[in-house]
């Protein structure tokens, strides 16, 4: 048996991307035992381990073959009539194929028949040598590549190794200075971007005790550029250390300080370090007199430092400093990142206090100027929509004080569009609008309404904090998609530029969380009213396509929930317009969907409607005179009897109890279907059995269409 070992592969590049980092890092290592197990050349349970720091990618692969198992390969040649004459000799198509294969006309004894569909077809054995570790491991590394991620590729000249020295290219993420390829302590004669594999690597920048660093086999890498590079090489080693070192520095910092929780600012600096170490920093008092959203995201965003808040979860004037080097003193590190951060703290200062110089009332003029959509108009025309929109919601929620908040908040929510801040932070939008709300004197509830009419912004996110809020957030999001929809701007693919399927799933949870008294198509309807006018814009477009569109994200969110599609299916498929009963609507599927009757009448109702689709002529009403069978007289009797408490159970909002009180039909039917006749050749008997059916099929669907249970 071919030896086995461990494999490392290194690239040695310039700094990587930060944000693309960790995703290159796995891609990398990925692929190539992809490759690598695909060849034969590792299995599929050998244990992968990806490395990925600012300056490098690479992979390490247990129990790697240095050559693959030899592997039986069968390739059908031609028809037997096309490669044997009559007399079995072989033709010259067939000795053609032959060759092409490396054989001759010896081989053509060998060669095996088998059925090929209705003809026999001729097939040649042979056995392929397995691929050794240098071919194996030189395709994996050009397929790992090609394959990478990369946000952007550069080209850049070579210097060496090449025919043309400064004049030949390639093309990479970063230019690439060093490959390492080791099986055990062997290297593996490959080559990548310019470059021949060999076992020496480098590590910190800066702080390395030995350079170039020299592999002593694939299994040391990790030590040695931990005691000679000075390099953490694994991503996620890394990122714990960081966070454990952030923890540590609150802790001595006291006072219940935490550093704030980002995982993304977390994954970023991790991949801008190689040697973490984490310092506390200051700046001014004075600063915190900015609203803490502004400082936390300059110095997140601009800097990459982690703001410390204190243990009510205010911002306190330290912050977090994660460092690539570690002097003996960092007094001057320190310095430098504090001396950095005044200035970006001081311009967020001068935005806050110029800003709230203007009241936002006197700043929603400048709006008109804003183009928000080319068919659409402006910023202007747009909160004029959503004014309108907004009352309406109001009012049908039947509370005219609402509706006053609600159109003063709606004029003033996009007001803070056109401020220094949040043309410098576009993230602070609906934020500042809060703070400079407040400062002009506003009610807290219109402060917070224009704040929280962004959300939900993301999956999970909070809804807005009170009713005014819910009424402007409803309203904002019921302009945009009847407007893009009316204009036929539709999310496509991964495409959907106006987060649509996020402003329809946030009706959604609005509507069915807050329980709102709304239907949706007159939600629609009142929203599509605003747009009247405009060139180009579909009423009836945007009525029915939306109403698909927000059912199909509410038919997702519940299955996320954990309905099945037959559950959702059949509480949707009659478009409830009252979002909020949906809840209890599935909640009464769900538990009839449990009872031993439920398959019975679920296939019974599918009959049922498959019966009334072919007879329009059928009405329903029902002579008690015209019934003769015994069977139709008992389940007469027995919706009599059921139909009414399970119509009160149902008007009374127990919809849970109007199925299950439904589902004493269950014997009833099954007689009526085994002993029944429903297409009578006597016209009157065929109708009243008919309406019969009808009364049952409109009494068992009231809640859902049961059918769509039926397997």
């Amino acid at each position: 048996m071919t030896s086995q070992n461990n494999l490392l592969v290194e690239l040695f590049v310039e700094e990587l991307p930060p944000k693309a980092l960790k995703k290159l890092g796995d891609a990398f290592a990925s692929a190539l035992r992809d490759q690598l197990v695909a060849q034969g050349l590792a299995e599929v349970g050998a244990v992968l381990t990806a490395y990925a720091s600012p300056r490098r990618l690479a992979a390490h692969l247990t129990h790697v073959l240095a050559q693959a198992a030899d592997r039986a390969v069968s390739q059908k040649l031609m028809p037997v009539a096309v490669g044997l004459d009559a007399s079995g000799a072989a033709t010259p198509a067939l000795l053609k194929r032959l060759g092409a294969l490396g054989a001759d006309a010896s081989a053509v004894p060998g060669l095996r028949r088998a059925m090929d569909g209705k003809a026999e077809a001729l097939f040649f054995d042979s056995t392929a040598k397995g691929a050794t570790l240098a071919e194996g491991l030189q395709k994996a590394l050009a397929e790992a590549i090609a394959k990478l991620p990369i946000p952007k590729v550069m080209s850049y000249q070579l210097e060496t190794g090449c025919e043309l020295p400064g004049w030949a290219s390639v093309s990479f993420v970063r230019p690439a200075h060093g490959l390492v390829a080791l099986h055990g302590d062997a290297v593996v004669p490959v080559t990548a971007l310019g470059l021949a594999a060999g076992r020496a690597t480098h590590g910190h920048r800066f702080e390395a005790a030995v350079d170039p660093i020299v592999l002593r086999d694939a299994n040391s890498y990790v030590e040695q550029l931990a005691d000679e590079g000075a390099v953490i090489a694994g991503f996620e080693a890394r990122r714990f250390e960081i966070a454990r070192q952030l923890a540590e520095a609150a802790v001595k910092v006291g006072g219940g300080a935490q550093p704030i929780h980002d995982d993304a600012l977390l994954d970023e600096v991790t991949a801008l370090v190689e040697r973490p170490n984490v310092l506390v920093c200051a700046f001014e008092r004075e600063f915190l007199d900015v609203p803490q959203e502004c400082l936390i995201l300059t110095m997140k965003a601009n800097q990459k430092y982690f703001p410390l808040l204190d243990a009510a979860g205010r911002l306190t004037h330290q912050f977090l400093v994660v460092s690539n080097i570690r002097p003996d003193d960092a007094s001057a590190v320190i310095g430098g990142n504090e001396r950095v951060v005044r200035p970006r703290l001081a311009d967020a200062k001068f935005f806050f206090d110029q800003d709230r110089r203007k009241s936002l009332a006197s700043r929603v003029e400048a709006l008109g100027k804003v183009v928000y959509h080319n068919k659409l108009g402006t910023q202007g025309e747009r909160v004029v929509r959503v004014m309108h929109i907004a009352r309406e919601i109001a009012l049908k929620l039947g509370d005219a004080a609402l509706a006053r908040q609600a159109t003063q908040a709606a004029q003033l929510a996009k007001a803070d569009l056109v401020t220094d801040m949040v043309g410098e932070f576009p993230e602070l939008q609906g934020i500042m609008g809060r703070y400079y709300a407040l400062h002009d004197g506003l009610d807290a509830a219109v402060a917070d309404a224009i704040e929280d009419h962004y959300k939900p912004r993301f999956a999970g996110d909070e809804l807005p904090r009170n009713p005014v809020g819910v009424v402007v957030a409803l309203a904002d999001k019921l302009e945009t998609l009847v407007g893009m929809f009316g204009i036929g701007n539709l999310p496509t693919g991964d495409r959907d530029p106006f987060a649509l399927r996020r402003h329809a799933l946030g009706v959604v949870r609005m509507l069915i969380e807050k329980n709102l008294p709304l239907a949706l198509d007159t939600l629609i309807q009142d929203a599509a009213a605003q747009f009247k006018g405009i060139e180009g814009f579909e009423s009836e477009r945007a009525m029915k396509a939306l109403q698909d569109f927000i059912y199909d994200r509410l038919a997702g969110s519940l299955r996320e929930q954990g309905a099945s599609a037959q559950e959702v299916d059949a509480v949707l498929a009659p478009n409830p317009q009252r979002l909020g009963d949906v809840p209890k609507l599935l909640a009464a599927v769900r538990a009839f969907a449990a009872l031993p009757e439920a398959p019975a009448l679920a296939a019974a109702n599918k009959r049922i409607g498959n019966i009334l689709k072919k007879s329009p002529e059928a009405d329903a009403h029902v002579s008690e005179l015209l019934l003769h069978e015994p069977a139709e007289k008992a389940l007469y009797a027995a919706m009599q009897e059921v139909v009414p408490v399970a119509n009160a159970q149902f008007d009374a909002g127990d919809h849970t109890a109007s199925l299950q009180t439904l589902a004493a039909l269950r014997a009833p039917v099954d007689a009526f279907f085994d002993g029944v006749m429903v297409n009578a050749e006597q016209s009157d008997l065929r109708l009243n059995r008919l309406g019969l059916l009808m009364l049952l099929h409109a009494a068992m669907n009231r809640v859902a269409q049961l059918e769509r249970l039926a397997a």
